[in-house]
């Protein structure tokens, strides 16, 4: 089910003969460096498991540039503890993660297109006040792209999230909508 289209760009609902992209994404340690951890390939048990859980509040989808599914995404409304560890109150926060997962589409501008238009479908169709994102530090492509999509860096997340073996950081970063 196609969610929208941006130009070349759309974004439609993960189905379950899309398990073999993600098996095919979650096993490049090229990406996995970025998104999960080399040390943390997905075969498709695994993939099964994390992407296709039959109660999810995680809305799961496939990014097709060209018609080519070249990456993935989800949203999710901020749930309670979340916005507290945060330092938000109880307005309409989204959350989004996301990948190219087909490397030979990094550093074309498809990533801005992705989160400007995720961030614009979220504002507009599920009357979000503020989305929000929490890179690592050390993913600087990732945190140059949110700034070009008008997010802001709010506060560190100190060892945030599982990484390799280790602990790391994460910036908090948001984008809120100016119409509210």
């Amino acid at each position: 089910m196609l969610l929208y289209e941006s130009g070349l760009l759309k974004v439609r609902k993960l189905e379950e003969t899309d398990n073999l992209l993600l098996v095919k994404w979650l096993s490049d340690p090229v990406v996995l460096e970025f998104y999960e951890g080399r040390d943390n390939p997905f075969d498709l048990d695994k993939v099964k498991k994390v992407f296709y859980p039959s109660e999810d509040d995680e809305v799961k989808c496939i990014v097709e540039y060209k018609n080519r599914a070249i990456g993935y995404i989800q949203f999710y409304q901020l749930d309670k503890e979340t916005r507290k560890l945060y330092g938000y109150s109880a307005e309409l926060i989204y959350g989004t993660d996301q990948f190219i997962g087909e490397v030979a589409y990094w550093n074309k501008g498809i990533g801005k297109l992705l989160v400007t238009s995720m961030i614009h479908y979220l504002i507009e169709d599920k009357k979000a006040v503020r989305v929000v994102m929490d890179p690592q530090t050390r993913n600087v492509r990732a945190i140059n792209c949110y700034e070009k999509c008008g997010l802001k860096k709010i506060k560190i997340l100190p060892k945030r999230e599982l990484h390799e073996g280790q602990l790391h950081d994460c910036w908090l970063m948001e984008y809120v909508n100016q119409s509210e």
